[in-house]
């Protein structure tokens, strides 16, 4: 869920990011640079970044939004701390905070979707492609970082061969701070209507009017 940051005098929604991505294989090595600095241009632009709580590429995204003050939060399949570290055998470094769901691999990747206001494909394998196939039948705005290899890489030929409906929604570029500013372009633009309501806080229906 969007919420709201300040800067100056004028207000922006600050949005939830997912970074998808390989937790092992051939793409974590070679794009681990591009993950770290995509979670960095997140926070950059002062949003923030969600993933599941993994290793792999989607930890080199937290790292790269914690190194620069931004917010990472996580999504483990485990129901608990001990159960994210002993049985998943997960990491915590990196992360603001760790929603233990309990709801295993498949589970984690729906719910860690349904959280998130736009899902982002670097690299990636089948776990990454069930997140990015989730988030666009959810209607979330998707990012793809071309040249990452892996899911990454084929989401254009299945988006030629398969042309979903919501394919408006994908958005593609190879630099990750370009990707970022496209999809909180389309964020903005989704949430437009929200974005003029902060603007006169009065127009909400829970904002209370001062006493007096």
């Amino acid at each position: 869920m969007p919420s709201e940051r300040q800067n100056k005098d004028k207000v922006h929604l600050r949005f939830t990011i997912c970074v998808s991505g390989a937790a092992g294989g051939k793409t974590v090595e070679e794009s681990a640079i591009l993950a770290e600095k995509l979670g960095a241009e997140i926070a950059r632009h002062g949003h923030i970044l969600t993933t599941g709580a993994t290793v792999g590429l989607p930890y080199y995204a937290a790292k790269g939004a914690t190194s620069n003050n931004g917010m990472s939060i996580g999504f483990s399949p485990a129901g608990s701390l001990r159960e994210h570290l002993r049985k998943y055998r997960l990491p915590f470094q990196y992360f603001d905070f760790i929603n233990f769901t309990g709801m295993q691999y498949v589970g984690r990747d729906l719910y860690l979707v349904q959280s998130s206001d736009a899902v982002i494909t670097v690299g990636g394998r089948f776990g990454s492609l069930h997140e990015f196939i989730s988030a666009l039948e959810a209607g979330k705005p998707c990012g793809v970082l071309l040249g990452s290899g892996g899911a990454a890489d084929i989401i254009p030929d299945l988006i030629e061969t398969l042309e979903p409906p919501r394919k408006s929604l994908i958005v593609f570029d190879t630099s990750p701070a370009k990707l970022i500013e496209k999809i909180e372009a389309v964020l903005e633009e989704e949430y437009q209507d929200i974005y003029k309501d902060y603007k006169n806080a009065n127009k909400f229906w829970y904002v209370e009017k001062p006493a007096g």
